[in-house]
Protein backbone atom coordinates (compact mmCIF):
# COMPACT_ATOMS: atom_id res chain seq x y z
CA UNK A 1 0.00 0.00 0.00
CA UNK A 2 1.66 3.23 -1.21
CA UNK A 3 1.47 5.78 1.59
CA UNK A 4 -1.36 8.23 0.03
CA UNK A 5 -3.44 5.00 -0.32
CA UNK A 6 -2.41 4.46 3.46
CA UNK A 7 -3.31 8.27 4.76
CA UNK A 8 -6.96 8.01 2.91
CA UNK A 9 -7.47 4.78 4.45
CA UNK A 10 -6.52 6.39 7.74
CA UNK A 11 -8.55 9.24 7.31
CA UNK A 12 -11.56 6.94 6.38
CA UNK A 13 -11.37 5.49 9.79
CA UNK A 14 -10.84 9.18 11.43
CA UNK A 15 -14.50 9.68 9.66
CA UNK A 16 -15.95 6.88 11.42
CA UNK A 17 -14.70 7.38 14.69
CA UNK A 18 -15.55 10.62 14.73
CA UNK A 19 -19.72 9.82 13.36
CA UNK A 20 -19.76 6.91 16.01
CA UNK A 21 -18.25 9.22 18.61
CA UNK A 22 -20.41 12.41 18.02
CA UNK A 23 -23.61 9.58 18.16
CA UNK A 24 -22.48 7.89 20.96
CA UNK A 25 -22.15 11.41 23.08
CA UNK A 26 -25.05 12.72 21.74
CA UNK A 27 -27.19 10.04 22.88
CA UNK A 28 -25.76 9.88 26.40
CA UNK A 29 -26.39 14.22 26.48
CA UNK A 30 -30.09 13.75 25.23
CA UNK A 31 -31.24 10.04 26.71
CA UNK A 32 -28.83 10.83 29.96
CA UNK A 33 -30.15 12.36 33.41
CA UNK A 34 -28.38 15.61 32.95
CA UNK A 35 -29.90 19.04 32.65
CA UNK A 36 -30.37 18.85 28.90
CA UNK A 37 -29.41 22.17 27.27
CA UNK A 38 -28.54 24.07 30.56
CA UNK A 39 -25.92 22.19 31.35
CA UNK A 40 -22.11 21.22 29.97
CA UNK A 41 -22.09 18.24 27.94
CA UNK A 42 -19.80 16.43 30.35
CA UNK A 43 -22.63 15.75 32.60
CA UNK A 44 -23.23 12.88 30.80
CA UNK A 45 -20.16 11.23 32.05
CA UNK A 46 -20.76 11.50 35.24
CA UNK A 47 -20.36 8.35 37.32
CA UNK A 48 -23.79 7.84 38.52
CA UNK A 49 -25.48 8.58 34.82
CA UNK A 50 -26.87 5.30 33.63
CA UNK A 51 -24.95 6.78 30.06
CA UNK A 52 -21.53 7.24 31.10
CA UNK A 53 -20.52 4.10 29.38
CA UNK A 54 -22.24 5.70 26.37
CA UNK A 55 -20.22 8.92 26.98
CA UNK A 56 -16.64 7.95 27.43
CA UNK A 57 -17.03 4.97 24.63
CA UNK A 58 -17.93 8.49 22.22
CA UNK A 59 -15.15 10.98 23.68
CA UNK A 60 -12.65 8.09 23.41
CA UNK A 61 -13.60 7.51 20.03
CA UNK A 62 -13.37 10.78 19.22
CA UNK A 63 -9.89 11.14 20.96
CA UNK A 64 -9.30 8.19 18.20
CA UNK A 65 -10.58 10.25 15.11
CA UNK A 66 -8.37 13.06 16.23
CA UNK A 67 -5.32 10.90 16.24
CA UNK A 68 -5.75 9.03 12.89
CA UNK A 69 -7.13 12.42 11.28
CA UNK A 70 -3.60 14.16 12.44
CA UNK A 71 -2.22 10.62 11.07
CA UNK A 72 -4.18 11.40 7.80
CA UNK A 73 -2.86 14.67 6.96
CA UNK A 74 -0.39 15.54 4.44
CA UNK A 75 3.55 15.18 5.92
CA UNK A 76 2.93 19.57 5.08
CA UNK A 77 0.62 20.01 7.84
CA UNK A 78 2.76 18.71 10.57
CA UNK A 79 1.54 21.33 13.03
CA UNK A 80 -1.45 20.53 12.85
CA UNK A 81 -1.25 16.99 13.35
CA UNK A 82 0.96 18.00 16.14
CA UNK A 83 -2.13 19.88 17.41
CA UNK A 84 -4.34 17.25 16.79
CA UNK A 85 -2.17 14.61 18.84
CA UNK A 86 -2.45 17.17 21.59
CA UNK A 87 -6.08 17.33 21.03
CA UNK A 88 -6.33 13.80 21.37
CA UNK A 89 -3.78 13.30 24.35
CA UNK A 90 -6.10 15.99 26.07
CA UNK A 91 -9.94 14.50 24.80
CA UNK A 92 -8.55 10.99 26.46
CA UNK A 93 -7.45 13.24 29.30
CA UNK A 94 -11.37 14.56 29.83
CA UNK A 95 -12.61 11.32 29.09
CA UNK A 96 -10.87 9.36 32.21
CA UNK A 97 -11.13 11.98 34.41
CA UNK A 98 -14.77 12.36 35.53
CA UNK A 99 -16.27 15.64 37.05
CA UNK A 100 -18.82 15.79 40.13
CA UNK A 101 -22.33 16.18 39.75
CA UNK A 102 -22.99 19.70 37.95
CA UNK A 103 -19.85 19.56 36.46
CA UNK A 104 -18.93 22.80 38.66
CA UNK A 105 -16.22 25.61 37.59
CA UNK A 106 -15.20 29.01 39.05
CA UNK A 107 -15.83 31.40 39.41
CA UNK A 108 -19.38 30.80 40.30
CA UNK A 109 -18.91 27.62 41.51
CA UNK A 110 -16.83 25.02 44.15
CA UNK A 111 -14.81 22.87 41.78
CA UNK A 112 -12.82 19.52 42.58
CA UNK A 113 -9.17 18.83 41.68
CA UNK A 114 -11.14 16.43 39.22
CA UNK A 115 -13.70 19.03 38.08
CA UNK A 116 -10.70 21.10 37.55
CA UNK A 117 -8.41 18.35 35.26
CA UNK A 118 -11.41 17.38 33.38
CA UNK A 119 -12.47 20.48 32.31
CA UNK A 120 -9.11 22.44 31.60
CA UNK A 121 -8.55 19.18 29.51
CA UNK A 122 -11.69 19.52 27.91
CA UNK A 123 -10.92 23.32 27.49
CA UNK A 124 -7.29 22.41 26.22
CA UNK A 125 -8.85 19.64 23.53
CA UNK A 126 -11.21 22.29 21.63
CA UNK A 127 -8.73 24.80 21.67
CA UNK A 128 -6.08 22.66 19.98
CA UNK A 129 -8.80 21.47 17.17
CA UNK A 130 -9.63 25.28 16.76
CA UNK A 131 -5.63 25.81 16.63
CA UNK A 132 -5.08 23.00 14.10
CA UNK A 133 -7.90 24.83 11.78
CA UNK A 134 -6.11 28.16 11.93
CA UNK A 135 -2.59 25.92 11.17
CA UNK A 136 -4.11 24.58 8.10
CA UNK A 137 -5.29 27.78 6.97
CA UNK A 138 -1.85 29.16 7.16
CA UNK A 139 -0.35 25.89 5.52
CA UNK A 140 -0.98 26.90 1.53
CA UNK A 141 1.03 23.59 0.40
CA UNK A 142 -1.79 21.48 1.67
CA UNK A 143 -3.80 22.50 -0.72
CA UNK A 144 -7.27 24.64 -1.27
CA UNK A 145 -9.95 22.21 -0.65
CA UNK A 146 -8.27 21.23 3.19
CA UNK A 147 -7.86 24.92 3.58
CA UNK A 148 -11.24 26.04 2.27
CA UNK A 149 -12.96 23.85 5.25
CA UNK A 150 -10.37 24.85 7.83
CA UNK A 151 -10.96 28.71 7.26
CA UNK A 152 -15.13 27.67 7.60
CA UNK A 153 -14.16 25.80 10.62
CA UNK A 154 -12.29 28.51 11.90
CA UNK A 155 -14.81 31.44 11.16
CA UNK A 156 -17.32 29.53 12.98
CA UNK A 157 -15.34 27.95 16.12
CA UNK A 158 -13.18 31.22 16.42
CA UNK A 159 -16.07 33.52 17.70
CA UNK A 160 -17.93 30.07 19.78
CA UNK A 161 -15.22 30.00 21.32
CA UNK A 162 -14.60 33.47 22.42
CA UNK A 163 -18.54 33.68 23.46
CA UNK A 164 -18.21 30.03 25.28
CA UNK A 165 -15.28 31.78 27.21
CA UNK A 166 -16.57 34.94 28.16
CA UNK A 167 -20.26 33.30 29.08
CA UNK A 168 -18.12 31.01 31.89
CA UNK A 169 -16.67 33.89 33.30
CA UNK A 170 -19.27 36.24 33.28
CA UNK A 171 -22.89 34.14 33.59
CA UNK A 172 -21.39 31.10 34.58
CA UNK A 173 -23.32 27.49 34.59
CA UNK A 174 -26.81 27.58 32.39
CA UNK A 175 -28.36 27.60 29.11
CA UNK A 176 -26.23 30.23 27.35
CA UNK A 177 -23.25 28.45 27.84
CA UNK A 178 -24.83 24.95 27.59
CA UNK A 179 -26.15 25.98 23.81
CA UNK A 180 -22.81 28.04 23.00
CA UNK A 181 -20.82 25.08 23.93
CA UNK A 182 -22.87 22.44 22.23
CA UNK A 183 -22.74 24.89 18.89
CA UNK A 184 -18.64 24.52 19.17
CA UNK A 185 -18.65 20.97 19.76
CA UNK A 186 -21.14 20.54 16.74
CA UNK A 187 -18.84 23.22 14.73
CA UNK A 188 -15.75 20.97 15.63
CA UNK A 189 -16.76 17.63 15.26
CA UNK A 190 -17.92 18.89 11.62
CA UNK A 191 -14.79 20.18 10.44
CA UNK A 192 -13.42 16.82 11.54
CA UNK A 193 -15.79 14.87 9.09
CA UNK A 194 -15.16 17.39 6.45
CA UNK A 195 -11.77 17.05 6.57
CA UNK A 196 -11.65 13.57 6.59
CA UNK A 197 -14.24 13.32 3.57
CA UNK A 198 -11.80 15.82 1.62
CA UNK A 199 -8.45 13.73 2.67
CA UNK A 200 -10.57 9.98 1.43
CA UNK A 201 -11.85 11.66 -1.76
CA UNK A 202 -8.54 13.72 -2.73
CA UNK A 203 -6.04 12.26 -0.42
CA UNK A 204 -3.26 14.45 1.10
CA UNK A 205 -2.20 17.13 -2.06
CA UNK A 206 0.91 18.46 -1.36
CA UNK A 207 0.65 21.05 -4.54
CA UNK A 208 -0.92 24.41 -3.58
CA UNK A 209 -4.08 25.00 -5.88
CA UNK A 210 -5.35 21.85 -5.64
Amino acid sequence: MTDRAARRATAAFAAGCVVFGAVAVTVAVVAGPGPGPTGYVSEAGVTDSGYAGAYRIGIFTLAAALLLLAGALPTAARAASVLLGVGAVATTLSGTVTCSAGCPLPPFEAATVADLVHGGASIAATAAVVFAMLALVCSPAVGVALRRVAAIGAALALPLSGAVGLAMLLVGRGTLVGLLERSLLTVTAAWGLATAVVLVRRGPRLTPGR
